[in-house]
């Protein structure tokens, strides 16, 4: 088994907050806020694994930095779903990869658990932990005490609230959308003020059940791309498949994109490009030509869903590749002007600083695979960084067996362009959990500080920093 499988062979185990110590360097000066990590942290109960890395249940990491050092705790977010298989010590809700066992007519229809696994946003008074099918839960932000479901003032339970908030740096508006069904297919758009209160929404219908998982600010416009990914609804309704079995790749469809304004949620284009599927887009903007520029991570096919599938297994036999591109579109006509792969090197996660969101932006952030890796084996597992100025990828110096979480990159103060890389490492040799701070502009040197972890934190999916 890969060194990585080792950090998921069991369930996390919470540890409430504790001091850090550090095991070389020191914290920075100017380092002083919060780092919040979510992601799916117990992938079996009662015997049974789950049936998708997606399934399982969040658990989040807060870290805290101040001028008396560095304290942690981890805790699951404690939602509904959770408390009632804790209590039955098995699985009992359908997921995105699992069906819940007996005949149809008695599962049929069952409320899918939210997992709360898969991003947090950081509000002035609350943290949100995030999931793609439903309301997101709300947790205290310093010991991480779950609240309870959070409609945000203004949201139904059918409007759920997805994982991939992007925040106007200049209004401190956030946006975000979900995906409904009903008599017909919907998605919404939702505009928040910086306290996260729901103020503006719009909704624009859809044909058939689409897989979006993000999308991007470029400037005054909001824009998905939507992959060729469609979903057998009967299967999945009866409970005959899980929703991801029920997924099926149809090149022959082409991505299809679609532009809205940001300032009033309306409608502006729609076009189709090649096919392709993404998880994640870096950033976007307008160009001075009046494009849209937007960079994601995009894979050939869909066979990257296959490969998260069997993370839980800790034996992963499906390779997928996923490549950093840079696609420029006519803002008027949602047509594709040009598309360059802009890095051959398997990668994902890709990040901007913050305060250049919707912006015309120098550094991505992302995670690598090693050199040489066999992608039908290892995870992701290295921090890097892309300058698109000079064309020019800078990796983290990180010894062999450990792997690095997705990078969140912390500006300081003095110049926002530089600042601080931080990233959870499991330290595979060691079988422990580690945070990482390097220096932004020396990526590849040793990182500047390292705080040993309480418990083991297994690979997770996205994170924020909340400066204090």
């Amino acid at each position: 088994m890969p060194t990585w499988s080792k950090a998921i062979a069991q369930p996390a185990e919470e540890f409430p907050l504790k001091p850090l110590s550090i095991l070389s360097g020191e914290i920075p000066d100017g380092l002083r806020g919060s780092l919040y990590r979510n992601g799916p942290a117990r992938l079996e109960r009662g015997g049974q694994k789950v049936g998708h890395w997606f399934d399982g249940d969040g658990a989040i990491l807060a870290i805290h930095l101040t001028e008396e050092g560095a304290t942690a705790t981890y805790r699951y977010v404690q939602t509904k779903g959770y408390q009632k298989e804790a209590e039955a010590n098995r699985y009992l809700y359908p997921n995105y990869g699992m069906t819940v066992p007996g005949p149809f007519w008695k599962t049929w229809g069952k409320e899918v658990k939210n997992a709360a696994n898969t991003s947090v946003l950081a509000l002035p008074e609350k943290l949100l932990a995030l999931w793609e099918g439903g309301n997101p839960y709300a947790l205290d932000l310093y010991n991480l005490e779950t609240k309870g479901l959070d409609n945000l003032s203004n949201l139904n339970e059918k409007e759920p609230f997805s994982a991939h908030p992007k925040i106007d740096p200049q209004t401190g508006n956030i946006y975000n959308f979900g995906m409904s069904l009903g008599t017909k297919v919907t998605l919404h758009l939702y505009k928040s003020d910086r306290t996260g209160n729901v103020i503006q929404k719009s909704d624009y219908s859809l044909e058939g059940i689409r897989l979006i998982h993000d999308f991007v600010l470029a400037g005054s416009y909001i824009v998905f791309f939507i992959p060729p990914v469609r979903v057998k609804l009967l299967p999945a309704a009866l409970g005959f498949s899980s929703l991801s079995e029920a997924m099926e790749w149809k090149p022959e469809l082409g991505t299809e994109i679609l532009i809205f304004d940001r300032d009033s949620l309306s409608f502006v284009a729609k076009g189709k490009a090649d096919p392709w599927f993404q998880w994640h887009y870096s950033n976007g903007y307008v160009n001075e030509q009046g494009n849209i520029i937007v960079e994601i991570v995009r894979y050939p096919d869909f066979s990257t869903n296959q490969n998260l599938k069997e993370v839980p297994t800790g034996n992963i036999k499906t390779p997928a590749k996923g490549t950093l591109w840079e696609v420029e579109i006519d803002a008027k006509t949602a047509k594709v002007i040009r598309q360059e792969q802009l890095l051959d090197r398997g990668s994902d996660f890709p990040i901007v600083p913050t305060h250049q969101t919707g912006q015309n932006w120098r550094y991505t952030y992302l995670s690598v695979h090693r050199e040489n890796a066999d992608l039908s084996e290892e995870i992701l597992g290295v921090v890097a960084r892309y300058d698109r100025q000079l064309n020019k990828l800078t990796v983290a110096n990180m010894e062999e067996n450990l792997y690095a979480s997705e990078s969140i990159f912390v500006p300081n103060t003095s110049n926002s362009e530089i600042g601080w890389v931080l990233t959870v490492v499991y330290d595979g040799n060691e079988h422990r959990s580690e945070l990482r701070i390097y220096e932004s502009e020396g990526l590849d040197n040793s990182p500047l500080c390292r705080l040993g972890l309480p418990n083991v934190i297994p690979p997770g999916f996205h994170g924020t920093w909340k400066p204090a």
